[in-house]
């Protein structure tokens, strides 16, 4: 990798935590760090009853000793109540008290008083410049963020991938979608050695698969591409699609084929970008009106 690609990175996150105030114990002018101000806000943010602390920890990408930490300071505060859930006595959740709402709605004021600051000093024309670029610093940082991994195709993440998959299939079809009436693509065949499933996470939270079917004697089969809506424009399908052409190629893997429906246009898109090539129809898939085939 570049070396100056890296440079202007950790010029920007130098640049960033100082003028944010990350090194500040303070932050915002309060008596709370920034990761402590940050998990009072995940906390209020959540329903009335509060946060599974598992989830603030996949949330936020900290270990657990680090949020107990974090937690054992706000629970001395009286900001927070750490206890059981109702629903299951092994998991713990963090919940706000009312003095906790009442500082997190203090730290939102300033927070958003800490906005107007950063823009302020700005021309018009840069204040727009600086929104735009934050939000494609987000976009870019989000999508650095999600992992694509192998994964058991009779897990719940990807069982929850699968369902969403086939609902949007059957809102986006004229006819609908019944995967029975669609070829199988079965939990036995998408586990290797006969195939292979990958899952997509951000912050712990499923978000896009795609799924590959061996065959001894024929090309292989891509399936199950899908990338949840709001995760769309992160680059995930491409990255996937190329994660699974690796996949193929190291279990040896010369050419792809794929089916797909002329609603899928994005999908379609992207595989005309990626180098695959419509051909004849190859297989009597009922959904199907494109067939793409790629040599790798």
């Amino acid at each position: 990798m570049d070396r100056a690609l890296v440079a202007r990175v950790r010029s920007f996150n130098r640049t960033v935590t100082e003028r944010v105030g990350a090194l500040n114990d303070h932050f915002l002018g309060r008596d709370h760090s920034l990761g402590e101000a940050r998990l009072l806000w995940e906390i209020g943010g959540a329903r009335e009853e509060g946060a599974e602390i598992r989830a603030l920890r996949g949330r936020l990408a900290l270990d657990s000793a680090y949020v107990s930490r974090l937690l054992r300071a706000l629970e001395r505060r009286g900001l927070v109540a750490v206890e059981a859930s109702p629903a299951d006595r092994r998991v713990r959740r963090a919940r706000l008290t009312a003095a906790g709402r009442a500082e997190r709605a203090e730290l939102e004021q300033r927070a958003e008083g800490f906005a107007y600051s950063l823009l302020e000093p700005l021309s018009e024309r840069q204040q727009i410049q600086l929104a735009a670029a934050m939000a494609e610093v987000e976009r870019l940082l989000l999508a650095s963020s999600v992992r694509i991994a192998v994964a058991d195709p009779r897990g719940a993440d990807a069982q929850w991938c699968l369902e969403q998959y086939f609902a949007e299939l059957n809102e986006r079809f004229d006819a609908g979608f019944d995967p029975a009436r669609s070829i199988s693509a079965q939990a036995h065949e998408l586990t290797p050695p006969a195939g292979l499933l990958l899952v997509a996470h951000l912050r712990e939270e499923p978000v896009g698969c795609g799924a590959l079917k061996f065959h001894a004697d024929a090309p292989a089969e891509l399936k199950r591409m899908w990338v949840a809506p709001h995760a769309r424009g992160l680059g995930l399908g491409r990255r996937l699609l190329l994660e699974l052409e690796r996949a193929a190629r190291k279990a040896g893997v010369t050419v792809l084929r794929l089916e797909t429906n002329g609603k899928l246009t994005e999908a379609i898109a992207l595989y005309r970008r990626s180098g695959y090539q419509e051909v004849d129809a190859f297989n009597a898939e009922p959904y199907a009106h494109h067939w793409f085939e790629k040599h790798l």
